[in-house]
């Protein structure tokens, strides 16, 4: 069903897994997270109103080599807004990153992964692949921690999954993105340990 709207949770390597983060970009998780990941690649949902405040940011992270997509303007669920709300949104937030990053973004995630027909039609629209996930980390809540955040995604993960984590704490337990740094070398480890590799999405 996913694949027949257009929507992805996989990649197409056998032997590799997407790491993604939403919620960014953040002052200080973002440069954390991407220390750590070094030249994985992985793919960033940014947050129109984070990107307004942090444009360099935004910027670094695609001087990385890392690639960006649309996740919002404003961190809403995309069920209590109106259609021209929702295209209004998404449309500020493309913008912003294109300012930023000089980047067109192909990818889209929605907040919690509640697409709506009015989001599925921008995306459409503007030509955007949306991207949900098959683990999730959890890392957003206020009772994570590294290990259980790591548990979470390595649990049983197999090649071809799309994993989702959170480099920001705008829209969720404050100081989250700790855990999620914290996580993250033993995540990477044990992919590599499981011949898994970080692939792009887009390739």
């Amino acid at each position: 069903m996913r694949r027949a709207l257009g929507v992805r949770s996989r990649v197409d390597d056998p032997n590799g897994v997407a790491l993604t983060f939403d919620d960014g970009p953040h002052p200080e998780g973002t440069p954390a997270v991407l220390e750590v990941l070094g030249d994985r690649p992985a793919v960033f949902f940014l947050a129109g109103e984070q990107v307004e405040r942090y444009p360099a940011l935004a910027r670094r992270i695609v001087e990385a080599g890392h690639e960006v997509g649309v996740h919002c303007t404003r961190h809403r669920n995309l069920m209590r807004l109106l259609p021209r709300q929702v295209d209004t949104d998404l449309g500020q937030a493309a913008a912003a990153i294109r300012d930023a990053t000089g980047q067109v973004a192909r990818l889209y995630r929605p907040p919690y992964g509640i697409l709506t027909t009015a989001a599925l039609r921008t995306a459409r629209r503007q030509g955007w692949e949306i991207v949900l996930w098959e683990r999730d980390g959890r890392d957003w809540r206020a009772d994570a921690t590294a290990e259980s955040i790591a548990g979470r995604v390595l649990r049983d993960v197999r090649g071809g999954e799309v994993l989702v984590l959170h480099d920001a704490d705008h829209y969720s337990a404050p100081g989250s993105w700790r855990n999620t740094v914290a996580a993250l070398p033993s995540i990477l480890e044990e992919l590599d340990r499981r011949g898994l590799r970080p692939v792009p999405i887009t390739g």
